[in-house]
C-alpha cells in the first residue's frame, strides 16, 4: 500500500501508522493505537517484574580462631538475611600456620550450619577454594 494512502486511512480511523519491521523490503507498517500498545506493553512488564524473584546473595566472613560471642553475633546477621529471603554465602578464610587446620573451618561451617538449620538450608556441599578458603551457601527455607 502507498504511504500517502496508508497515512490518510490511519488518519480516517484516529490511530497512529507505526512502522514494525523496518529492515523487511518493503517495510512492515500497522494501523493501531500506538500509545495504548504502549501502555499495555508497560502494564505487562510491570506485572512480569512482580512475578519474578531475584536473589541477593550475602557473605559472611569468619576466621577458624572466630570467638564464640564474635561467630553469635554475625550468625544473628545471617540469621536475618535468610529471613529476609537472601541467600547467605559463609566464608571461613586461613591465613598463614591456619592453612594447614582445615578441620577447624570445617567444623566452623558445621557448626553454622546446625545454628541456622531453623531458617534456611545448605545449597550444595561444602567447597575446598585454592588461596585458603572454603564456603558454603545457604538458601532460605520456604515460609509455611
Amino acid at each position: 500500500m502507498d504511504i500517502r494512502a496508508a497515512l490518510r486511512l490511519a488518519e480516517e480511523y484516529n490511530l497512529d501508522l507505526v512502522e514494525v519491521s523496518p529492515n523487511s523490503h518493503p517495510p512492515v507498517c500497522r494501523i493501531m493505537d500506538y500509545g495504548k500498545y504502549r501502555y499495555e506493553q508497560a502494564k505487562r512488564e510491570r506485572e512480569a517484574r512482580k512475578k519474578q524473584h531475584t536473589f541477593v546473595v550475602k557473605e559472611i566472613r569468619l576466621r577458624p580462631i572466630t570467638e564464640d560471642h564474635d561467630f553469635h553475633f554475625k550468625m544473628r546477621h545471617a540469621r536475618n538475611f535468610l529471613q529476609q529471603g537472601n541467600k547467605v554465602r559463609i566464608t571461613v578464610r586461613f591465613r598463614g600456620r591456619e592453612r594447614g587446620r582445615h578441620e577447624l573451618g570445617y567444623r566452623m561451617l558445621e557448626r553454622a550450619l546446625a545454628e541456622l538449620a531453623d531458617v534456611g538450608s545448605a545449597e550444595g556441599r561444602i567447597e575446598a577454594q585454592e588461596g585458603g578458603q572454603i564456603t558454603i551457601t545457604l538458601a532460605p527455607k520456604a515460609h509455611r
